[in-house]
């Protein structure tokens, strides 16, 4: 009896074993990582009246029910050029950052309540749950900075807010240094907090890893943004969000859209321009079609005058929103500002930029058999990209060209947000947060090994013992040789052979493999490998 108890007994051990959540895996050795999100890139709460603090309040970024209403009550703006604040037009309206996770909350899902097509609204989920596995610990080697997308990269109560986090987490942390990631925007925000707070920069940060940042704009993505709206998600999930005529009612008044314009002294490989059909008379009176085109500087003449007639309806109040010079003029200092950041010592810099996919460059508006009779028509017409090479919102030539002394420089083909969840940036991260205990990984020459398939069969026939093995690797790397033209390169075929006779008292062994290995495209390779091995008993 007391044996059958015992088995009892250890059956329940082993079943509690199985059911109970496993302690997550802490690395008590890694440096805190503070994660700094683009635009729009922040879950934002309104708050009546003059509250403000660690949420309480609703979420009016980003939300399904009722999306567009409240974007529109809460969030249109108007920039105040004395204080460089933009501020809702609700004067009993506070717009907040929730603080909850550790500042993770606000930067992970941004409609935490959205079921289906959770996807297109989930910013940094992938790299947080990614690094957890890795060791790191909310609150402890985790955090995160969400802040109001609406202002400038210089505006001082965001800048004073990341000293505070930072001074934070440097505590939290045990006095250990911190590495910042930031995304595309973010990028800008931290590299104007590092040029005017450099002694607190180098007081709390390590390393920075600016991941698809704009350092020099994005032209392409401004300019239709501008003239055109934009929207946040595309697919058939942009039915449930904010309008892009809303977004462009707010963006209109938004320092940050204006500071991501393209960098006027940057000498790019290509200008920028904007191009726009039109119906000219000549001098015989005869009507034909003429291209204009316009430089950075020069379209902020065709801004103005297409958005003159401009207007908003609040609380039944017709307001002016025409293209903002006073805003202009305040992003040409953020940008002054920005050429002249430098990393402090003993902190090192990284730069992850996107590559493969066609990124607007310039943009033109009409065509040969339909001009703009009319620019303040724009708004109603489809624009048409010339692309350049980037990550489909930012090009590899902006994100390039920091103008920092960096470490290291790593091009990863993928899409602006969706580099964010790619496994080729997660490798790379994971060295250089020392998370690797790979000491042979160079990201600049890099490659990762996908497992794609494995199949292995074993069965006895007549003495023989059959083995068969099937196995399939994605091998992503970036590769000098990728793009061949209209070259035609065949699959590479190896296949080796091996037996072994153990003479009058062993079996004796037969094994054959094949490997194939396609060339590169878009930065993968295809491996296959198929084995087959036969083992006949004495």
């Amino acid at each position: 009896m007391a044996v059958l108890l015992e088995d009892v007994l250890r059956s329940m051990d082993l079943w509690l074993k199985l059911i109970r959540k496993p302690e997550p895996y802490v690395d008590p050795n890694l440096d805190p990582v503070l994660l700094v999100p683009g635009v729009a890139g922040s879950i934002l709460q309104a708050v009546d009246g003059g509250g403000g603090g660690n949420g309480g309040g609703e979420r009016v970024w980003v939300r399904i029910f009722g999306a567009d209403y409240k974007f529109r009550n809460k969030l249109w703006s108007r920039f105040d050029p004395a204080t460089g604040k933009t501020v809702s037009l609700d004067p009993t309206t506070n717009i907040v950052v929730p603080e909850d996770r550790y500042g993770l909350f606000a930067i992970d899902v941004l409609d935490p309540d959205m079921v289906v097509g959770r996807d297109c609204v989930s910013y940094f989920h992938d790299m947080i749950v990614e690094m957890i596995k890795w060791g790191f610990q909310e609150g402890k080697t985790l955090f995160g900075f969400g802040y109001d997308f609406r202002q400038s990269n210089r505006f001082q109560e965001t800048l004073e807010r990341l000293a505070a986090k930072l001074e934070s987490v440097y505590n939290a942390a045990g006095g250990k240094k911190i590495t910042i990631i930031s995304h595309s925007m973010g990028g800008l925000l931290v590299k104007c907090f590092m040029c005017l707070h450099s002694d607190i920069f180098a007081k709390y940060v390590k390393n920075w890893i600016a991941i698809a940042a704009p350092f020099q704009g994005a032209p392409g993505y401004v300019t239709s943004t501008f003239l055109n709206g934009m929207s946040f998600v595309d697919g058939w999930e942009q039915n449930f969000f904010i309008s892009k005529w809303s977004m462009h009612q707010l963006l209109i008044e938004c320092p940050s859209i204006y500071e991501l314009m393209a960098c006027p002294n940057f000498k790019w490989q290509h200008d920028p321009v904007l191009e726009i059909w039109r119906k000219k008379l000549n001098d015989c009176g005869d009507i034909h079609m003429v291209l204009e085109s316009y430089t950075p500087s020069e379209s902020v003449n065709i801004f103005s005058e297409a958005l003159s007639s401009n207007t908003v309806d609040y609380n039944g109040e017709s307001i002016p929103l025409p293209f903002n010079e006073e805003i202009l003029n305040w992003a040409h200092e953020t940008r002054r500002i920005l050429s002249c950041a430098k990393v402090p010592l003993g902190v090192k810099f990284y730069n992850i930029y996107g590559t493969n996919l066609e990124t607007p460059h310039s943009v033109c508006y009409g065509s040969e058999e339909m001009p703009v009779t009319d620019v303040q028509e724009l708004q109603f017409y489809l624009p048409n990209y010339v692309c350049v090479d980037g990550d489909g919102t930012v090009p590899t030539e902006s994100a390039k060209a920091d103008g920092l002394d960096a470490v290291a420089r790593v091009g990863v083909p993928g899409e602006h947000r969706g580099i964010l969840c790619d496994h080729h940036v997660f490798r790379i991260l994971k060295h250089w947060l020392n998370a690797d205990s790979d000491p042979y990984y160079n990201p600049l020459n890099d490659y990762v090994i996908l497992p794609a398939a494995f199949e292995m069969e074993r069965h006895h026939e007549k003495g023989m013992e059959v083995t068969s093995l099937k196995e399939e690797w994605e091998i992503i790397s970036k590769d000098a040789n990728d793009d061949q033209g209209e070259i035609t390169i065949m699959p590479s075929v190896s296949a080796i052979s091996v037996s072994q006779d153990g003479g009058h008292q062993s079996s004796r062994a037969e094994a054959c493999a094949t490997v194939i290995v396609d060339p590169q495209s878009e930065g993968k390779r295809h491996v296959e490998l198929n084995a087959l091995s036969v083992s006949v008993d004495a």
